[in-house]
């Protein structure tokens, strides 16, 4: 299954969000180094930016721009350089009337005479259906098999779908799945889940962004969807480096200037870290005893804290792992060091206290 993330042009939907060439050009590689398929540099029409990001990167990613089903935007995305031009147009009979103004035939004749402008001047192409997953499937599968396409995305354009939902229409889709993407908005909270239920289905792509950086509520998120992928109940076989999925999603959101919760899945300064008593005890033994897998797997750190918080169970472990007699007199000494402290220590920082206590 292939990657498409979108981080650089969804995240500039957002009220007030621009990224320099600069910028883009430099989150492109690292996104390219995780081993993405697909990277979308933005919409060429609409933006000098990709044509200059273009010329700066040489990527093993193919590089996407967006392109209306019009001429001119085709012409736009291939004077940029774009690897794929990605046509889109709105689909379901709501946004063809209040969007597009046209009619089902219309749109046929349009975005079949798109693609073969596109593929006259060698580039290749990927259609995405604007609002396709409010559209009757039997249209999806006449428009797919209209125009002529490697790829055929899905999108959730509103954030409305569940994974229910996503799952029984994928399933009365005749078009094969393995020629379709999925492309999630998370306005009701799951579109990282509507991701890995279509994943399961056997889509070919997925369309992801970093820290599900895109308009309104964001995308699916591409390190949760990596991680659930592979450490859920079924794994699914992805094109990228797990080992560098954290290094380098922290590397864009700091060249993108963006910012986290301290309590975001996976890039959140906080998720790897523990102080409760009752789990650094625990943990001092086996971390996997209140962890869902090893932090370090995706290139991350587990962080043991200890201080006023920490219980008798985990400063006997300290204690022993020091190489110290855990008795009850010095178990009381070590909880009345580490509550003395005026911030939580680490591991190492607790073992040297331990060492000292009498």
């Amino acid at each position: 299954m292939k990657l498409l993330d979108l981080t650089l042009r969804e995240g500039e939907q957002r009220p007030g969000v621009q990224y320099t060439v600069d910028q883009k050009a430099a989150a492109a590689r690292e996104l390219d180094s995780l081993g993405v398929n697909f990277i979308q540099v933005g919409f060429p029409v609409a933006d000098e930016r990709t044509a200059a990001v273009c010329e700066r990167c040489s990527l093993d990613a193919a590089t996407t721009g967006i392109a209306r089903a019009i001429p001119g935007d085709v012409e736009a995305a291939i004077d940029a350089g774009v690897d794929v031009v990605d046509l889109f147009a709105p689909t379901s009979d709501r946004q063809l009337e209040h969007v597009l103004g046209k009619d089902c035939d219309a749109l046929l004749e349009a975005a079949a005479e798109a693609a073969e402008l596109a593929h006259d001047h060698g580039v290749d192409v990927h259609f995405s259906a604007m609002d396709g997953f409010r559209t009757d499937p039997s249209f999806l599968d006449e428009l797919f098999a209209t125009v002529d396409a490697t790829v055929y995305t899905i999108a959730d354009t509103v954030g409305s779908r569940t994974p229910a939902g996503v799952t029984s229409y994928l399933d009365a889709l005749e078009t094969d799945l393995s020629q379709i993407g999925v492309h999630f908005h998370d306005d009701l909270g799951v579109a990282t889940a509507n991701a890995l239920a279509s994943a399961r289905l056997g889509v070919g792509k997925v369309d992801v962004s970093t820290a599900g950086l895109g308009e309104r509520a964001g995308n699916a998120v591409l390190e949760e969807f990596v991680a659930a992928a592979v450490v859920g109940e079924e794994s699914i076989a992805l094109p990228v480096a797990e080992e560098q999925l954290l290094p380098v999603t922290e590397a864009v959101i700091d060249i993108l200037d963006e910012d986290v919760e301290p309590d975001k899945s996976l890039l959140g300064a906080d998720v790897f870290a523990h102080e409760s008593g009752l789990h650094t005890a625990a943990m001092l033994d086996d971390p996997s005893t209140f962890e869902p897998f090893d932090p370090a797997r995706f290139g991350g750190q587990r962080q043991l804290l200890f201080g006023s918080a920490t219980g008798r169970g985990a400063a006997r472990r300290l204690l022993e792992r020091a190489g110290r007699d855990a008795t009850e007199k010095r178990t009381e000494r070590l909880l009345e060091r580490l509550n003395e402290t005026t911030e939580e220590v680490t591991v190492e920082e607790a073992l040297a206290i331990a060492k000292e206590i009498n």
